[in-house]
């Protein structure tokens, strides 16, 4: 594990982090983080900020990893279509970990070192420690849970790396082991009582872990390992909570594109935070989508019939409503007229993402943002409504799940799900004629819509066909050959028969530099 999990990564001592300036401006310089380097809270805090500094870092491989093998998205480049295309192999670059192991070296390394730094620095009291490790913790656990949806096995390292002392030959955990130091690790920051409802700013508020994102990750982390009835709670914790300070859904459809422009809206519960204006950087998600129909990651056919279809239905719910008038979240699709078709709305238009280059629910006419410094989402309510949908329905509480449902459709502007009004006398009646399956479909199909481009739609598609005993193996691979334009639809029913082939193959160079590291199963037989 030498070349990707030692971390050549020291860190500025800083006296004071509470800028946004200062905070972004924080990168790693080359130097080792050893024993000797702990005098402070300053130097702790700078290391905090490293972490969330290598999550950054990261969003390119996240948006990659969780939406080109989900057939939403299709990649222009030949080595990312070879993901889609499930033909990557341990060589190619976007099986690289390294980032996402740096992330839990600085975590690993606050949460070894940190307690020690109240003996040398007077001033570092216990609940700025507690606070520190609230965010190592969640660091650590948001990185594990990254691997475990990408590699299923990986190997778990809960020790920092400063020297060449340390040994390299570690092997695999398995899913389960992983799947409970991610919640021992939540459950650990929770403990402390230090976790924050909110900070002083409120980019600090939504750009660091508070006990919402905490809240989060464990729902996910619960609904990802099958345990659905603490999936519930701890979502709920965030549905139900009252403090003044909570992330809070927005009900309004035509305040759906405050999530994106601005950014740090009520709804946000965690994300990665940019400001050209603070910080003299753009992200890197110009390259990725650009304010064309050329950018390196497009939608696919399938999708842009969705967003056809949904702004249909929306015309004919708003009685006529056109397309340049649209609200909410069909403008994530914004479309290149057609030529000789003012409006644009026509068979053969064609949709670009939006998300993360507009203002507006204007269209690209004058919307476009003057700087690509849009914040990447982690978590935000719609998803926690619809990771709940997915938890009650396994636990066949299926009022509920409809409940979620209507809430995500109704803000889009949708009718309810199935036309099922739950204020009706009728609605147990109707409710029992659902099955796990269609609700299930549903609720995949509306965190497609909702989530789009936020990294979410491949694990949405790999949780559905991991469901115990893979009861629905044959509706996951389906839904995969149905979005995917890019290769032989019989080449993925052949390759994802094999469930091992559902994940990454670790590195090539970790298998050489670690003895104890084994290599996915499917990539010793097949490459």
């Amino acid at each position: 594990m030498k070349t990707n999990i030692y971390i050549l990564a020291g860190l500025l001592s800083l006296t004071s982090l509470t800028s946004c300036s200062d905070w972004l401006d924080l990168k790693p310089n080359n130097e080792q983080v050893t024993d000797d380097y702990w005098k402070s809270k300053e130097d702790v805090e700078a290391v905090i900020a490293s972490g969330y500094y290598y999550m950054r870092e990261c969003v390119p491989t996240l948006i990659k990893w969780g939406e080109l093998r989900g057939g939403t998205f299709y990649a222009t480049g030949s080595t990312d279509a070879k993901l889609q295309n499930f033909n990557i192999i341990p060589t190619d670059a976007l099986c690289d970990y390294t980032k996402i192991y740096q992330i839990i070296n600085m975590a690993n390394s606050v949460i070894h070192y940190a307690p020690n730094v109240r003996s040398i620095d007077n001033t570092y009291y216990e609940a700025r420690l507690n606070a520190h490790l609230c965010e190592a913790y969640f660091q650590r656990a948001y990185a594990y849970l990254v691997l475990l949806k990408n590699y299923s096995s990986v190997p778990l390292i809960t020790f920092p790396y400063v020297d060449d002392n340390e040994s390299f030959d570690i092997a695999k955990s398995t899913p389960q082991q992983i799947a409970e130091q991610i919640k021992l690790d939540i459950k650990a920051a929770l403990a402390t009582g230090a976790a924050k409802g909110a900070y002083e700013t409120e980019w600090q508020t939504k750009g660091r872990a508070t006990k919402w994102a905490l809240y989060a990750l464990m729902a996910d982390v619960c609904l990802w390992s099958e345990d659905y009835a603490q999936c519930v709670e701890y979502c709920n914790y965030i549905i139900n909570a009252t403090d003044a300070f909570r992330p809070a859904f927005l009900k309004n459809t035509y305040d759906w594109y405050s999530i994106y422009y601005p950014g740090n809206s009520n709804e946000s519960i965690f994300e990665l935070y940019w400001d050209y204006n603070t910080e003299n950087k753009e992200n890197n998600f110009s390259s990725l989508f650009g304010k064309s129909a050329q950018g390196e990651i497009r939608f696919t056919e399938p999708a842009m019939q969705k967003l056809r279809s949904e702004t249909d239905e929306l015309i004919t719910a708003n009685n006529g409503i056109m397309p340049e008038g649209r609200v909410g979240r069909m403008i994530f699709g914004t479309y290149i007229p057609a030529s000789g078709n003012p409006a644009g709305y026509a068979s053969e238009q064609t949709f670009y993402f939006w998300k993360y280059n507009g203002t507006d629910v204007a269209d690209a006419a004058g919307g476009a943002r003057v700087r690509y410094d849009a914040n990447f989402i982690l978590y935000r309510m719609a998803e926690i409504f619809l990771i709940k949908a997915q938890a009650e329905t396994m636990l066949g509480n299926y009022r509920s799940a409809v409940e979620q449902i209507n809430t995500i459709r109704n803000r889009a502007g949708l009718s309810n799900f199935n036309g099922i009004d739950l204020s009706s006398p009728d609605a147990d009646a109707y409710i029992s004629t659902l099955d796990e399956q269609s609700l299930l479909v549903e609720i995949i199909e509306q965190k497609n819509m909702e989530l789009m481009g936020e990294g979410k739609r491949w694990y949405d598609l790999l949780w559905l066909g991991s469901i115990k005993d893979y009861k629905y193996k044959d509706l996951f691979i389906g839904e995969v050959i149905s979005g995917n334009q890019t290769t032989n639809k019989q080449w993925i029913l052949s390759v994802l028969n094999d469930p091992n082939a559902w994940y990454m193959p670790i590195p090539q160079s970790d298998i050489d530099h670690n003895r104890l590291l084994e290599q996915n199963p499917y990539y010793t037989t097949t490459n």
